[in-house]
Formats: C-alpha cells, structure tokens, sequence
C-alpha cells in the first residue's frame, strides 16, 4: 500500500527514516555466569539478558522500576499470558485511585503490552508496554518492561519455571 501512495522509490525513503525499534536495539552478547535458559535482569544497565548457554545471551533493553521500587533477587516464571487483562495492584490503586478494576487485555491503556511473564512471589511481571519511550527508563512500580516485539520474542523461548535473577 505504501508504495501504491509513495511510489517505490518513496517507500524506500520513508524505511530508511522509521526509527528501529528493538529489532536493532536487540543483538547477542558475550554473558558468561550463568546457565543457558536463566534470565538475568541488570537494572543499572536496563538490559534483560536471556543466556543463550555458550557464554552468550541475548541482551533485550527494558524499563525498570523507579527509585523506591526496584528490587533484586531469583525467582522464577510462574505465568504466560498473550494480551492479558490488568488489574492494578494495591499500590497504584493508591497513587492512581481513578484507575478500574480491570483494563482489558487488547486496550491500548492496558500496560502490559502485547504479553506478560509473571514472577512467582509477587506482584511483578517481565511484559511488555504500550509506551514504547519509556524503555530504558526507571518507569515502573518494579515490573519488568520490554518493547512488545521483544516480549514477543522471549515468550517464545521461556517456558513457565524458567529462572529468573534480577541484579540492581
């Protein structure tokens, strides 16, 4: 359809200025330390590294909690879900009291994205968001965030009880 509009030439023009989201900002990276299958959340870094085994991983950027609400620890993966519903968790019912009980998985002000891996223990989730500028950020209340694209892709290679180590 583009380049119905723009003509090819056009349409080749206008990909080369979208900016890449995490299919670039994705890449694999030497990591050593751990076993194949874990992930490993570096938050002062906001990179999420599933390890691949080999000693390398493949290094996601993600949003991590802000000052206060950043937590460390291992866990493990209790969860999958594809476009799940949101029901705010106590805490931010209280700093956000206008907010439902529910938001419908699918809504555009759901942010949990296109996914969620939720994490035994608590209240957190590795998911991904419908802001994608706040990858990168201290932005959560210590969830996990990642580009839709990338959830995508990592709930593809998880299975629930799959590891999980989160590093400040």
């Amino acid at each position: 359809m583009r380049e119905k509009l723009l003509g090819v030439a056009g349409a080749a023009v206008l990909a080369a200025l979208v900016v890449p989201t995490s299919a670039m900002a994705r890449d694999v990276v030497p990591f050593d330390g751990y076993s194949g299958g874990t992930i490993v959340v570096v938050q002062h870094q906001r990179r999420l590294y599933y390890v691949l085994g080999n000693g390398q991983a493949i290094r996601y950027p993600v949003g991590v909690g802000r000052a206060g609400k950043q937590w460390a620890g291992a866990t493990r993966i209790d969860g999958k879900y594809v476009r799940p519903a949101w029901s705010p968790p106590r805490e931010i019912r209280r700093d956000k009291p206008s907010l439902p009980d529910v938001i419908p998985g699918g809504s555009p002000r759901n942010p949990m994205g296109a996914a969620a891996l939720t994490l035994a223990g608590g209240e957190y989730a590795i998911h991904g968001t419908n802001v994608p500028h706040s990858i990168g950020g201290n932005v959560s209340y210590g969830c996990i965030r990642m580009y839709n694209e990338d959830i995508t892709d990592l709930y593809g290679r998880v299975r629930v009880g799959t590891p999980v180590v989160v590093i400040r």
